[in-house]
């Protein structure tokens, strides 16, 4: 609910406090502080949340072992799928850098070695971990679209769509690190959620008990856990692939200002003065302090070893600037993130020799250019003489081709209505994609955005949510925003149904894998 609705909601002229009296100025400033409440079907709602999320497992469980080029790692599952089968053999680190391409944080590849210690090194172990999360962001996504919206109906669709998403079903299924960064960001926004609302619950018991304003900043309001799990859930990202910063800087600057229109909702005289001077200094402990320790205990295998890779950097660099005054070990962790960040600055491509399958950020909002994870030409299981079996990582079109759309629309609802939920859709869909624009020599692929794919449904849902109408709309209106809903939702599914064979592998014919191929960009 938007601010202004709320604040009208909360001035309503027919509005009753308990026992039918007149609303106080206090008890107006609680309803707008709190807003709609939560449904109160709770039981129902994790019914319909366990339900999708163990249909979303099977679904992105089933074959999980294929496709594999002759029992080896696929695409770049070739690099961290050995990492994490090292790791595993070591007791945690990596000693042997293949190619000198050990330049991710080891959280991810530690996932996956969780995985092949399970099942072994074969597709079901490299991949079981990356299946576990993409489940878990079916029911986190649905728990996040019911408490953006207030409903447990669009909860479930958001679900639904999620797990109808090709990026997230085919990411869910590869030995690679995106899925956990994307897991773990949709953690960390989730746990913000959650903070929001007990903030603005713990100032509705200060306004309802008449210390809010007290002081002209507001009270203190307490050990925010959520906040302090969300820190926890940003250093796992971090610990997963370095484009966790980028949700650590904006999640934070989100939060703060969550803050401060809470404390103006409570009747502070200076809310952003509060704020600077109650909220910012613990969250940045919060968010930055706690994401760094965390970060830096995934490297707990590292700093145990005496042979991880660049274990002893510094003795060898010798004395290097400011951070001498640091124990050797987190010297040699600084020095070797440094080779990595100079390797990720120079990671390009000559114009005359592109991979075939780079992309730029400008085309991943549309899916204008896939990836193509595993193609055989040679197979014959699909009844005629030639047959294709191919992975694709394809974006439901669906879904995807109605992004620009929608963020245009959660811009103006978020500028020109100061509705929070479309704002909070707008930061996190944005940070996954425009820091990516800042070096646009570097050598890019669409699997970078893989975390959108959560925050894009969660927008879709809010709009759909629009569309549905309220019962205050009228039973035709409804009606038919229902239907509208109806007929978008079975579209999805149908366009995933589509798409299963390129999404899965399976054996297809010529034909059927031509048709397939929609754009002429996806070729």
């Amino acid at each position: 609910m938007s601010l202004t609705v709320t604040r009208q909601a909360a001035v309503s002229p027919s509005a009753a406090g308990p026992g039918g009296r007149p609303l106080s100025e206090g008890d107006l400033a609680e309803l707008h502080l709190i807003g709609k409440p939560m449904p109160t079907d709770r039981l129902r709602g994790w019914l319909v949340a366990g339900f999708l999320a163990i249909f979303g497992g099977f679904v992105r469980l089933q074959n999980l072992g294929f496709p594999t080029d002759n029992g080896t790692p696929v695409f770049d599952e070739k690099h961290y799928v050995p990492q994490a089968w090292e790791m595993l053999r070591n007791g945690g680190y990596e000693d042997n850098p293949g190619y000198e391409l050990t330049v991710h944080p080891p959280f991810g590849k530690q996932l996956i070695a969780v995985g092949e210690w399970l099942f072994g090194y074969n597709g079901w172990g490299w991949r079981f971990t990356a299946a576990i999360a993409g489940t878990l962001m079916i029911l986190l996504v649905i728990r996040i679209a019911r408490r953006l919206t207030r409903s447990t109906l669009l909860g479930g669709i958001a679900g639904v769509l999620l797990i109808c998403d090709g990026v997230s079903h085919v990411q869910s299924r590869m030995g690679m690190l995106d899925i956990y960064l994307a897991f773990f960001v949709l953690l960390a926004f989730g746990c913000l959620l959650l903070d929001r609302d007990q903030v603005r619950q713990r100032l509705a018991v200060a306004v309802r008990e008449g210390w809010a304003t007290e002081t002209a900043y507001g009270p203190w309001l307490g050990f925010r856990w959520w906040r302090f799990l969300a820190g926890v859930s940003l250093g796992l990202a971090c610990g997963s692939k370095w484009s966790g910063v980028f949700f650590v800087m904006a999640f934070g600057l989100m939060t703060v200002f969550w803050d401060a229109t809470a404390r103006r909702s409570a009747g502070v005289a200076r809310p952003w003065q509060g704020s600077l001077l109650r909220d910012v200094l613990p969250g940045l402990w919060a968010l930055v302090g706690v994401a760094l320790m965390v970060y830096l205990a995934t490297w707990w295998g590292w700093f145990a070893s005496e042979t991880g890779v660049d274990r002893h950097l510094a003795d060898q660099a010798g004395h290097q600037g400011w951070y001498d005054f640091l124990p050797t070990a987190l010297r040699s962790l600084w020095q070797y993130s440094g080779n990595v960040l100079d390797f990720h600055e120079n990671l390009s491509t000559p114009s005359t020799d592109q991979h075939p399958w780079e992309s730029k950020p400008w085309t991943w909002p549309m899916g204008l250019r896939p990836m193509l994870y595993y193609y055989d030409g040679g197979t014959v299981s699909c009844g005629e003489e030639r047959c294709v079996s191919a992975t694709m990582l394809i974006g439901t079109p669906a879904l995807w081709w109605v992004s620009l759309p929608v963020l245009g629309w959660g811009l103006w609802r978020m500028i020109g209505r100061l509705d929070w939920r479309y704002a909070a859709f707008v930061v996190a869909y944005l940070t996954c994609l425009l820091p990516w624009f800042t070096n646009l020599d570097r050598q890019m692929y669409f699997f970078y955005a893989t975390p959108m794919a959560a925050f894009l449904v969660l927008g879709i849902t809010l709009v759909l949510g629009q569309i549905m109408g309220t019962v205050r709309d009228g039973y035709e209106r409804r009606g038919t925003g229902m239907l509208v809903v109806a007929l978008y939702v079975g579209l999805v599914v149908a366009n995933f149904v589509w798409l299963w064979p390129i999404l899965n592998g399976d054996s297809i014919t010529e034909g059927r894998w031509q048709s397939e191929l929609w754009l002429p960009s996806w070729r």
